[in-house]
């Protein structure tokens, strides 16, 4: 297999020996009973929604895909290998060596799609032994992007569709590995980072090389502070947007723009003197970015010294040509600052006929999450933009999604794995899901049936049976069918696969698809279950299977 440079994994940690030991012990023990290279099938999937909700985001596919690209054993690795088996011979050693994924077939729904319970996210057919090898990498590749993506998701349905959203969660995320894929999988959620190209904040570095999401930075409270007075700027010279005309004391011209805000009747009520110091901050930063001038208003005191501050500012480089972009609250009764802020540059605007000073951005921040979201628009503010850090990357409200990898074949004969607790009853065989769609375009259920069923028809009436409960059945005259896994690996078989797509296409994806969704599927309280299916075929062998695999007891 070709391997290219720029399709190895994000993380160089993903090899195979990101691994429980007990895959190893097992494709020894194949191997031992010369079972390595039996032909499997196993199914990838999650039990139950997160967060309370009734719809999930499928992520991780991409960086699955690279991993099988990738997939060999070092000598280093393989001798690491061996030290662990206790007995381990060399000639499993060598079979080691001879591995890779040239024999495997990755069937999956595309990434960023609406997913439900039960439904497979991936099909992996392969050599048992090998497949085996797959299972802790694929669960830790998809579990947190997966879970992620679905916090981001839910956000954004509570923020709306107008606000901008962006991801806080550098510094709070569960190291370095955590940051970077929480910047992708919140951008692939619905989060923008910064597309709205007038906001300018800080978003993860790294991230933005890696996957193309849009950089911008502002600065923190540290820098404030660490100003003590106007006399500490140096150059104070200050060139216009049009690059005709120079302003030699901006220092100045900032002062004079305060004393215009001072002394206008609607707005010197608010307050008196300013901290200069923080004045002397956002002076230095218009100095060093002029065009892209954002300011955090909340060192001192918000109305009394960071809005006018910000204000004079502003309104000093608007002089010179320059628009500047807004501020960021970061503490507070946000609800209450933001529409006071959005007062006072409404006055400003208006008494110094300023256009559109009074449509400044206003960012949000301060550890937000879905509820506070919900509560602030609830209250009414005037915030354009959340900032979103520590609950979105941490996904604080449910550690894990749940997946699990499971055999549900095996040289062709169905597998079932039984349990008291019917959730964790595993759907047998090799199977094809499809979406089936209603009349108002929405969709009504997904269901699974066996590979060698005739696929649902448009217009044709289908009973669709919970997997499980008898009594749970519906008939469906589908308007529209999709079929939800496709082929994203065959190894080296000529056949055709589908491509990888870019991030921002995985992100329009699952915009769409959740926009398409009944709203009473997406509401945060008291959603109603999505449906998830099988035929009545399927059903039956379902049970065929149970009773057969099942113990009988003995009463004496």
């Amino acid at each position: 297999m070709e391997k290219k440079g720029n399709d190895k994994p994000t993380n160089p940690m993903v090899t195979p020996l990101l691994n429980d030991l007990y895959q190893f012990t097992m494709a020894y023990a194949y191997w031992k009973a010369g079972k390595q290279s039996e032909r499997s099938v196993f199914d990838l999937y999650f039990r139950k929604n997160p967060f309370g909700g009734e719809y999930t985001i499928f992520a991780g596919l991409e960086e699955c895909i690279k991993f099988l690209a990738n997939f060999t054993l070092t000598d280093a690795e393989i001798d690491f290998v061996r030290d662990s088996l206790p007995g381990c011979e060399e000639a499993f050693c060598d079979y080691l060596r001879g591995l890779d994924c040239s024999d495997i077939e990755v069937y999956a729904v595309s990434e960023g799609s609406v997913v439900f319970p039960k439904v497979p996210l991936l099909r992996i057919e392969g050599p048992v032994a090998v497949v085996q090898l797959l299972e802790t990498p694929f669960l830790n590749l998809i579990n947190y992007a997966s879970l992620v993506a679905t916090n981001a998701a839910r956000h954004r349905f509570v923020a709306g569709k107008s606000k901008l959203l962006l991801e806080f969660g550098a510094r709070r995320a569960q190291g370095p590995d955590g940051a970077i894929s929480a910047s992708k999988y919140c951008y692939l959620g619905g989060f923008d980072a910064t597309r709205h190209v007038l906001v300018l904040l800080r978003v993860n570095v790294a991230a933005g090389r890696l996957f193309g999401i849009p950089l911008r930075g502002t600065h923190s409270h540290a820098f404030v502070s660490s100003f003590m007075s106007l006399d500490e700027i140096v150059d104070k010279a200050l060139r216009s947007s049009d690059g005709k005309t120079t302003c030699e004391d901006f220092v100045s011209l900032v002062q004079t723009c305060l004393a215009k805000i001072q002394n206008s009747s609607s707005l010197s009520g608010i307050f008196s003197e300013t901290n200069k110091s923080e004045l002397a901050a956002f002076t230095s930063y218009a100095l060093a970015f002029p065009s892209a001038f954002l300011a955090l208003v909340d060192t001192y005191d918000v109305m009394k010294s960071g809005i006018p501050n910000f204000c004079a500012v502003a309104l000093a480089l608007n002089e010179l040509g320059y628009k500047a972009v807004g501020i960021r609250l970061d503490s507070g009764d946000l609800a209450y600052l933001s529409t006071e802020a959005r007062k006072f540059f409404c006055g400003v605007e208006r008494e110094l006929n300023v256009p559109d000073f009074g449509k400044m951005i206003i960012t949000a921040s301060n550890d937000l999450n879905e509820e506070t979201v919900d509560a602030l628009n609830k209250q009414g503010h005037e915030v354009d933009a959340f900032g979103i850090g520590t609950n979105l990357v941490t996904c604080y409200s449910q550690a894990a999604l749940g997946c699990v990898f499971k055999l549900v074949e095996i040289n062709n004969q169905p597998r079932i794995k039984l349990s008291e607790d019917v959730t964790k009853v595993s759907i047998p065989c090799k199977k094809r899901t499809y979406r089936l769609f209603g009349k108002e375009g929405y969709p009504l259920v997904d269901i699974m049936t066996g590979e060698n069923e005739p696929p649902p028809k448009v217009g044709e009436r289908l009973l669709c049976r919970h997997p499980f409960n008898e009594s749970k059945r519906a008939y469906v005259v589908p308007q529209r069918v999709e079929e939800l896994l496709k082929c994203y690996w065959r190894g080296n078989a000529d056949e055709a696969r589908e491509e990888l797509e870019p991030l921002k296409e995985i992100r329009n994806r699952c915009i769409k698809q959740l926009e398409n969704m009944r709203p009473d599927h997406m509401r945060r309280l008291n959603p109603t279950p999505y449906k998830v299916s099988v035929s009545a075929k399927l059903y039956d062998f379902i049970h065929f299977l149970w009773l057969n695999e099942a113990p009988v007891g003995e009463l004496h």
